[in-house]
């Protein structure tokens, strides 16, 4: 009876049922795999890796939580993001490009300048920088190495413009190399882009292309022009001056011997006439007489006086009157 209830019992559809079981509990394990794919997926998907030379900075809901340096790390998947910012230092040449080839080639914009006596030079530089601060370096600015690179080339042209030709391609270039550093470190401090120079040099300094290579000896010529007519004006000067000075000296000296003669001259005729003057107090008419024919004597040098009793008449020399000696004929 057991094995007819049970024939009975199969045959009426109880072993069917089990196939529905079976599907239920495929479906559910199937689902639970999913969710720990899924959940595996995410997991290995918020973890990530930082390098030596890398700072990774997270951030959630557009604000930076925290910067990760050399290390494995996780993040909330789709929340957070991953910023990883390179740490090394690098290089980048100023006034002249290297090319996929490796060529170097000049860039003129960038590497000719002008100097403090108005010549130009072509001077190029080698710039090393870094990341000093990642989330400055990600988020102040849209492109920090070109604004770096700007600000280099105005520290190069306002230090360079201070300097001749000839120092700048010669014993100038030291303190062009660290004037620049120095004042391109108070610009990045100032506007604070996320880098750090960590050296600048001058890798070559020339006359610029051909074209101003021939202006710039044009210049010299000028300059070497220049040079030699101050020189030939100081020696002119030089030799000038000596002589101008002699002859002032000798001007000065007739001058003073002049006013020494006319100082002794007037003396003496102030003596004269002191003297005459004592003499006229004694006897005023004969001076007087002797007065007018002095005068007479000098105006008329030649005339004779003639005394007559009317009919003899006799010729005198003035001078025999004005007491002074008869001048030779």
């Amino acid at each position: 009876m057991k094995f007819g209830k049970g024939r009975r019992a199969g045959a009426g559809g109880g072993p069917g049922k089990r196939p529905p079981v079976l599907k239920k509990n495929g479906a559910a394990v199937g689902a639970i795999t999913a969710v720990i794919i899924a959940a595996l997926f995410l997991v290995m998907g918020g973890i990530y890796r930082v390098d030596e030379q890398e700072t990774a900075v997270v951030t959630m809901f557009g604000e930076v939580v925290r910067q990760d340096t050399a290390g494995l790390y996780f993040r909330i998947p789709f929340i957070q993001n991953v910023e990883k910012v390179d740490t090394t230092t690098h290089g980048t040449g100023i006034g002249y490009a290297v090319n996929n080839d490796g060529q170097t080639f000049t860039v003129d914009t960038e590497g000719i300048m002008i100097t403090s006596d108005f010549n130009l030079i072509d001077i190029d530089f080698y710039m090393e920088y870094r990341v000093s601060d990642p989330v400055a370096y990600l988020y102040s600015s849209r492109s920090p190495e070109v604004i770096l690179k700007n600000m280099a080339l105005a520290a190069i042209r306002s230090t360079v413009i201070d300097f001749t030709v000839d120092d700048a391609m010669t014993v100038g270039k030291s303190q062009i190399q660290a004037q620049v550093k120095t004042k391109l470190q108070e610009m990045l401090a100032e506007q604070n882009i996320g880098l750090q120079v960590v050296n600048i040099t001058v890798q070559d300094a020339e006359p610029p292309t051909s074209e101003i290579v021939g202006a710039f000896k044009a210049v010299e010529t000028a300059k070497q022009g220049k040079d030699t007519a101050v020189n030939n004006a100081n020696k002119y000067q030089n030799e000038q001056i000596p002589a101008a000075e002699a002859n002032a000296d000798k001007i000065i000296q007739t001058a003073e011997a002049k006013k020494e003669s006319r100082i002794a001259e007037a003396e003496g005729q102030v003596a004269r006439f002191n003297a005459m003057y004592d003499q006229y107090r004694l006897n005023p008419l004969i001076t007087k007489q002797r007065l007018f024919y002095e005068a007479l004597e000098e105006v008329l040098p030649n005339a004779k006086i003639v005394i007559s009793d009317g009919d003899t008449e006799t010729l005198y020399p003035i001078e025999k009157f004005s007491g002074t000696p008869e001048k030779e004929e």
